[in-house]
């Protein structure tokens, strides 16, 4: 354990951006659901009955989970029922980050050459991501009794996301230890948060009905840490379960650590052919190679997506057309028209937001190229940079737009109306655009600071989830290109700012091309 300490402080500096970026959005967001509840409802009437009708919905339970109640904070519960997915997601990638990444770039040999234990990288790198879990806690704890709500259910809280944390490092921890690259960890560990997602859906939808399913739940993590029911129950042995997992998964990582040699992973590499097939004769053949995973896993997601905004639509429809408020809230974010333009142009923001992501991802795979020397070996070859990036940038641009086409198509053939539906995620693709633009850019004239295309969407998260609901001044929505897309199928359509976000985008890439022929490579 030698050298923990200031390989922990090295993680802290690196991540000196990106780690309070997701722990404060994570931890403050359930005091902005509390805040945006307390404005939707006239009455109690029209809270409880919000609650009950929720309550019986199987793709509310399934996307959201259960509702333990019809108290204000208990749908703030309930609403944030999502968020420890993405705390889980957020944490595997931060141990991930700093355990098999490190090896694969051959940054740990020269750590490991100096004065640092074998376990020292794992434990600084547990350290960060579980402090990061205990503070995203204590900021959901120490806001909402800051709110008024009682202390216990508060704690209760906290402890349901902080747990979230530490299960999911745990299980990144073995997952880094399994095979070779970064890449097949990182797999290996969402695939894991996939299945326990599922699995609490499964359960939670079978626990409306008619229960027979519903011990699949107890099956997942995320089950486990749900079942805690802070401000209704506040068990705690739901949370020491979660607890003793968390240790096991580390002392087994602890454990696989010293079965390997530095670099290489218990799973053996599969040796590929001697010789390469025509399909990687050509640098976009060997971008597909390298995005197609990535591409087909984001877009059967938002095929899941589609589905379950599609079917949850009748339902969210029935709601706001029983509360005034609900209805008007609806309006707030998605625009004027009927409540179901509102609710597909509030679904359509929100899977943009997150194709972003893919977007930014896919844009970053380029800066891994590079930073892991493959860039260099391809670029000794006739292949020019600009060829070579542009590969690249494809992907960052079509694999959001076949992700929304999935998304749409499925939301409107569920709901039964594709039309509308389908152009209310397409008329999205400009805004995703230009923050896969300014990665790019990030990438070419700033590539140290490439990372900070994440910021981007954090921040444009914020704008669209929250700027409606809380008011936000005009110069700071327009600060989101989100903001500026027609919000169909409520309004009409507009050639003029998609045109515009399009030559943004065009310019912030082109910028980008031209700034990675003048620098060094790698940078």
């Amino acid at each position: 354990m030698t050298g923990t300490g200031q390989l922990l402080r090295l993680i802290l500096r690196r991540d000196r951006v990106i780690l309070p970026i997701w722990v404060l959005l994570l931890g403050l967001l359930p005091q902005l659901y509390l805040s945006a509840f307390q404005g939707f409802f006239a009455s109690d009437a029209e809270r409880i009955q919000y609650a009950h009708v929720s309550a019986a919905n199987a793709g509310f339970a399934g996307l959201y989970g259960p509702l333990s109640g019809d108290s204000l904070v208990e749908l703030v519960v309930w609403r944030a029922g999502f968020l420890p997915v993405m705390i889980g997601l957020a944490a595997l990638l931060t141990v991930i980050r700093h355990t098999r990444a490190e090896e694969e770039a051959g940054r740990s040999d020269l750590i490991r050459a100096t004065v640092v234990g074998r376990w020292a990288q794992l434990a600084a790198a547990l350290l960060a991501t579980l402090v990061a879990g205990l503070v995203i806690g204590l900021l959901v704890t120490g806001t909402m009794i800051g709110s008024g709500q009682p202390a216990a259910g508060s704690v209760a809280f906290g402890a349901l996301f902080t747990l979230s944390a530490w299960v999911f490092a745990g299980v990144a921890a073995i997952a880094a230890q399994l095979t070779s690259s970064a890449r097949g960890a990182r797999m290996i560990a969402v695939l894991v948060l996939g299945v326990s997602y599922v699995l609490r859906m499964g359960g939670d939808i079978s626990a409306i009905g008619d229960g027979r399913l519903d011990w699949l739940a107890w099956l997942s993590p995320l089950g486990w840490v749900q079942k805690i029911v802070p401000y209704a129950e506040n068990a705690w042995w739901p949370a020491v379960l979660a607890l003793l997992i968390t240790v096991v998964t580390v002392a087994v990582a602890s454990a696989l650590l010293t079965r390997r040699d530095l670099g290489s992973g218990l799973l053996a590499s599969r040796l590929g052919p001697a010789h390469a097939g025509a399909g990687l004769s050509s640098v976009l053949g060997l971008a597909w190679r390298l995005h197609r995973g990535l591409l087909l896993g984001w877009t059967a997601g938002f095929a899941a997506l589609g589905v379950v905004f599609g079917g949850v639509g009748t339902s969210v429809v029935q709601l706001a057309e029983n509360s005034s408020s609900v209805s008007e809230a609806f309006s707030k974010i998605g625009g004027s028209g009927s409540v179901t333009d509102a609710y597909f142009a509030t679904t359509a923001g929100t899977c943009a937001l997150i194709a972003a992501l893919y977007a930014v991802q896919a844009g970053l795979r380029m800066r891994d190229e590079e930073q892991n020397g493959h860039a260099e070996l391809v670029l000794t070859a006739s292949v020019s940079r600009f060829s070579w990036a542009a590969s690249h940038l494809l992907f960052v641009l079509i694999g959001p737009a076949l992700a929304m086409t999935a998304q749409g198509a499925l939301a409107g053939a569920t709901f039964g109306d594709v039309g509308p539906v389908l152009s209310a995620a397409l008329v999205q693709l400009p805004a995703i655009w230009v923050l896969g633009a300014v990665t790019m850019l990030l990438i070419g004239v700033l590539p140290r600071f490439a990372a900070m295309a994440w910021a981007a969407v954090g921040l444009s998260f914020l704008i669209l989830i929250f700027g409606p609901l809380l008011e936000f001044p005009g110069w700071a929505m327009d600060v989101s290109p989100f903001t500026h897309v027609p919000q169909l199928p409520a309004a009409a359509f507009t050639v003029v700012p998609e045109t515009v976000l399009t030559l943004i985008a065009i310019a912030l890439a082109g910028v980008g091309l031209l700034a990675l022929r003048r620098r060094d490579i790698p940078a």
